[in-house]
């Protein structure tokens, strides 16, 4: 239980925050579906009760994840929080689908609903404190990629940022700005349908908001099946690779794999050395490279060996081609 506890203390802060604020926010909204049976705010209810339920589990994964190795499983728990964060896009599919389903029904078989001045209260509220949520993930999007950003800026340059940030915190990104968004559009709608002769307003806003939850539940899948499988991180390889060739006795590297595993990094490398230098030699090259590398942020296992330089020059080949690869990456995106 002791160890239970102290994982816990090193979950994602981001997820437990939004876990805690989305629970009380979908207490709120639920209450007042209750009273008023707005279609929107059921919409909203649903929403923010997935994504409540899925950060909770999201913060429990992130912690689990930091476990050390054991016997049975020597390399790790890294990749665990990728299958959390897998069960947890099911939770959001299912809620997805209920929401488009009822907002569908209201389009066709509209229903005056009442509460205006409830409805509006609780989702002004909801809409201001999952925006501070979504501030602090952007914050913490920020802290993880090293991008450094005050006032405005922090809203900008996360964006930049978000493909490197953890799988938990970019969860939660995306979530709460889903979140904040479908707040914003069921604002509107009720108001459209409470002055205006288009009632099925709220029904319109509940499809979107299905919609808006069904893409992050594309791309959290995507991004966790990759990391589940165990994804090489490009941009981190050329990184180290850059490092490890300034180093005055590197000649060459031979191979470099840099391997995401959950949220941490794995580095193994070969690098090719003057075949005239000692053992002793060698081990104070290891050592340099080993605190070299370590410095880099998320990395925290490296395995190092050495070959003799066989003057055939190999990096500077693998990092054009990785190079010209990311550029079209980029470029499709």
């Amino acid at each position: 239980m002791k160890e239970l506890f102290q994982l816990l203390k090193q979950g994602n802060k981001s997820a437990f925050i939004a876990a805690c604020v989305n629970s009380i926010v979908a207490v709120l909204k639920g209450i007042a579906y209750f009273m008023t049976g707005n279609v929107a705010m059921f919409a909203e209810t649903l929403h923010t009760l997935g994504d409540a339920a899925n950060q909770f589990f999201v913060f429990i994964g992130s912690a689990l994840s930091k476990k050390s190795p054991t016997d049975r499983f020597p390399d790790g728990f890294g990749r665990l929080v990728n299958l959390v964060l897998l069960g947890a896009v099911l939770v959001v599919g299912i809620m997805s689908y209920e929401t488009i389903k009822e907002g569908f029904h209201h389009i066709f078989h509209p229903v005056e609903s009442t509460g205006i001045i409830i409805n509006l209260s609780i989702l002004s509220l909801a809409v201001v404190l999952e925006s501070y949520v979504l501030f602090k993930a952007m914050k913490e999007v920020l802290h993880e990629t090293g991008i450094e950003a005050k006032g405005a800026a922090v809203i900008f340059k996360s964006f930049n940022g978000l493909k490197r940030a953890k799988p938990a915190t970019k969860l939660v990104f995306m979530e709460d700005m889903v979140a904040t968004g479908g707040g914003v559009l069921a604002i509107i709608a009720i108001l459209l349908a409470n002055f205006t002769p288009f009632i099925q307003a709220e029904g319109v806003a509940s499809v979107m908001i299905g919609l808006g939850m069904f893409y992050v539940v594309g791309r959290v899948f995507l991004d966790n099946a990759a990391g589940a499988l165990g994804e090489a991180d490009i941009e981190m390889r050329q990184k180290i690779g850059t490092l490890v060739m300034d180093d005055p006795d590197v000649r060459d590297i031979q191979k470099l794999a840099v391997l995401k595993e959950g949220e941490d990094f794995h580095v193994e490398l070969e690098v090719e050395l003057d075949p005239n230098i000692s053992i002793a030699q060698a081990d104070d090259i290891k050592d340099r490279l080993f605190d070299e590398i370590f410095k880099e942020r998320g990395v925290t296992d490296v395995i190092i060996e050495f070959d003799e330089n066989d003057g055939v020059p190999k990096w500077e080949g693998q990092i054009e081609k990785e190079s010209n690869e990311m550029e079209k990456e980029k470029e499709r995106e």
